[in-house]
Order: C-alpha cells, then structure tokens, then sequence
C-alpha cells in the first residue's frame, strides 16, 4: 500500500514554493482508512516535510499513530475530520494561506462570494457556460471549533457546488477524491483568486 503522506510531501513542496505556505502555516491531510487519516503536525514547515511529519487521527480526533514523538495533529484537525466523516468519497484535504485567498475573502461582507466565471472552473466538472458559482466564507475565530461548527452548520443546510470553502483573512480548504484532485484543485483555486484580484486592480 502506498504511503499517503509521500504525496502530502510533494504538495506542501509545490505550494511553498508558489508562495501560498509559508513557513508552518496551513495544513494538508490524506485518509488512511475509512477510520483515520493522516495531517500534517502542527509546527512544520510545509516545504521541508519528511516522512516523520505527519500523525494518524480517528474521526474524531483522537491520536492513532505518531511517527514521531512529541508530534501533535494540526491545530485545524477539526476541519479535516468535518469533511472525512460528512463526505466518505474525500481522500485528501488541503488548505493553505495564500494572498490571493485572504483578498478575495474581504470582497464581500456576505457569507458567499462569486468566482469569476473562468474556464479553469471545467477543472471542477462545471461545464455550463458563464457559469454561476459561489463558495462559502466563513469568520476566522480564534478557536478554531468555532469555525469547525460554523461550516458544519452551513454544511447541514447547503452542498457545495465545488470543494471549496474559505476563511476570511485565513485561507482556502480544498478537498478531493484523491490528493491529485485536491492538490489540482487549490491549483485551480489560486488560478481564479489571482486573477480576480488582478481584474479588481485594473477595474474590470
């Protein structure tokens, strides 16, 4: 069986180096089981992760394996576990902290805001032309439980058009079938974002 965290390794190298982890901000994970997965530990830094980096959590965030003592799950498990247990079909969740991701955040005081209708969003199977699609934006407590529960509570009344959540002034969640999916999604992601922010500066 393969070892998962190998491609959480090579994904926190391509996003450090893309701008969007710095130092030992954000946080990716990749499922083991249909019981646990794998994040990254809390404190390292994304674009130096080695195979000891990463520690297996059950769904409800109680520690399973450590390859590395004193290793601790991210601070953000919660929102990993949130997304495994409500979408069995999840194998990998990233999120990140790019500039692009916190200026988009602050376009719109509401709890969507619209991507601009590119056509990189076909990358996330939306083939309608001019499509029409918005993702959630959630307030960035300090406790990160609250977050937690806020997507929970929007998560029982919503489904997402595409796996993308974010966090004002944060960061972006992606999550997908495989952790090729998801990283070719915060890709994608990244793609609008900055191009919104360019269209903004020009006045488009």
């Amino acid at each position: 069986m393969a070892d998962p965290c190998e491609d959480l390794i090579k994904a926190g190298r391509i996003f450090h180096a893309k701008g969007w982890m710095e130092g030992t901000g954000g946080n990716l994970s990749a499922r083991h089981d249909e019981k646990s997965f794998w994040i990254t530990s809390s404190g390292k830094h994304k674009g130096e992760l080695g195979g000891n980096d990463f520690v297996r959590v059950d769904l409800d965030g109680g520690v399973v394996e450590r390859r590395e003592e004193p290793s601790k799950p991210s601070a953000e498990t919660s929102i990993h576990q949130l997304l495994y247990k409500r979408f069995p079909i999840v194998g990998a969740v990233y999120h990140v902290h790019s500039v692009e991701a916190n200026l988009v955040s602050m376009f719109t005081e509401g709890e969507m805001v619209r991507l601009a209708p590119l056509e990189v969003i076909k990358g996330f199977n939306i083939w309608t032309e001019d499509p029409e699609v918005s993702i959630p934006v959630f307030r960035n407590h300090g406790e990160v439980d609250r977050i937690t529960a806020d997507f929970a509570g929007w998560l029982d009344g919503n489904t997402p058009l595409i796996p993308v959540m974010l966090i004002r002034r944060h960061g972006v969640t992606v999550w997908g079938e495989t952790p090729a999916k998801a990283r070719n999604y915060v890709e994608l992601i990244e793609y609008i974002f900055k191009y919104m922010v360019g269209a903004r500066q020009l006045g488009l």
